[in-house]
Order: C-alpha cells, then structure tokens, then sequence
C-alpha cells in the first residue's frame, strides 16, 4: 500500500509541476568578447547527461554586432538540433536547454563577429555523469 502511495504522489507532483526546477547557471558574453561562467574561475559548463538547465545570459556589446543587433551568439555546432545555438543581445535573457544524453566535451563557440579577441571567444560544455 505504501509502494502505491509513493508512486501516486510522485506522479501527482511532476503532473502539477512540484518537480525540482532546473538549475541556473549564470553566463556574460562580455564586451571585452570573453565569456565567462560564474563560479568558475575558467568558461566551463558542467551538467550530467540529460540535464535541464536554465542558462541565464547576460551579453554586452563589443566594437562590432551582426546587422540584426545580435552582440554575441552561444553555439555549439554539434547540438545546434538539441538547441544550443543561441543569439544574444545585449540585456539578460534567459535559456532552458537540454544536455546532451551521452558524457563528453563540447566546444561553446560565439559566431557573431564582435570585434577584436572573437576569434578566441569559446567556452566548453562537460557532460558526465
């Protein structure tokens, strides 16, 4: 009897949304076109395989922006289907996005030419267990 009322109240709490919400992780794509993951002294981004995960973005404007007024982009060419390519604009916008399902290592990459310094503009994504 108690297995069914474990069961009945978990199914009860992930239907009305009492699930565990996902995890921030607070990201700038600065003017000085660098990111940077705070609480990390380098740009890594670490999540388990499958994680949902709000990314919480704060872009500044560097020497240059696209011509839609994007001032960055977050882009990892390999999951560009799972979502994870992204154009910032300046201000903070918030991200819900989807870790990839198996472990590995993913270069995060900005696409928009931002000025000086764009070229060396990436991060990296960690997925393990």
């Amino acid at each position: 009897m108690k297995a069914y009322l474990v069961i009945l109240v978990t199914l009860l709490a992930t239907s009305l949304g009492w699930a565990q919400a996902p995890r921030t992780i607070q990201i700038t794509a600065g003017k000085d076109n660098t990111f940077k993951v705070v609480g990390q002294k380098k740009p890594v981004i670490k999540v388990k395989p499958g994680e949902v995960v709000k990314l919480k973005i704060t872009s500044y404007k560097g020497e240059e922006q696209d011509k839609d007024g994007a001032v960055h982009s977050l882009t990892i060419k390999e999951l560009k289907d799972l979502g994870w390519d992204l154009r910032l604009y300046a201000g903070t916008k918030e991200y819900t996005l989807v870790a990839p399902d198996h472990p590995g290592e993913y270069v995060i990459e900005c696409t928009v030419k931002c000025g000086d310094g764009h070229d060396d503009m990436k991060a990296k994504l960690v997925v393990a267990p």
